[in-house]
């Protein structure tokens, strides 16, 4: 993969740092940013009729639980594999949006103690956000499902 290097020659330590480690942080970052998915979407996987009912008083269509749960937990197992990674960031993020304007909108909460829980998960969303942009423009790097059937 080709690195950028940086504006300034001072900081070219980092640039040969990043480019020789590129490929195995390019698999770190997607297993760190994956696991997140598939950990939360793991709960819900099995149950989702219950997620369902969580949904319309969100402002969500109960159907969308079907949607979402299975591409929250498969979308997350895919991107730590490194498989169709650009199109599921694109997947992961649509859904990173969707939850994080309907489950934690901590404008919402007079209460302190759950203002402050969802304002952290709400800047946590976003925050994700831009590991998922990250992920898409960069893609998955060499460890990856990808690239092996690249070379297939």
């Amino acid at each position: 993969m080709s690195m950028n290097t940086s504006s300034h020659p001072a900081l070219s330590r980092a640039d040969g740092l990043a480019n020789a480690t590129s490929d195995f942080l390019l698999l770190f970052g997607r297993i760190l940013l994956g696991w997140i998915f598939v950990r939360s979407g793991y709960g819900k996987i099995f149950d989702i009729g219950a997620v369902a009912n969580t949904f319309p008083p969100r402002g969500l269509p109960y159907f969308m639980a079907y949607i979402a749960v299975p591409a929250e937990f498969f979308g997350g197992i895919a991107l730590l594999l490194g498989l169709a990674t650009r199109y599921v960031t694109i997947v992961l993020a649509i859904f990173v949006v969707v939850a994080t304007f309907s489950s934690h909108r901590y404008w919402d909460f007079t209460d302190a103690a759950q203002r402050r829980i969802q304002d952290v998960n709400f800047w946590k969303n976003i925050s994700m956000l831009g590991g998922l942009l990250i992920a898409f423009i960069s893609g998955p790097g060499r460890f990856s499902v990808d690239a092996w059937l690249r070379k297939r």
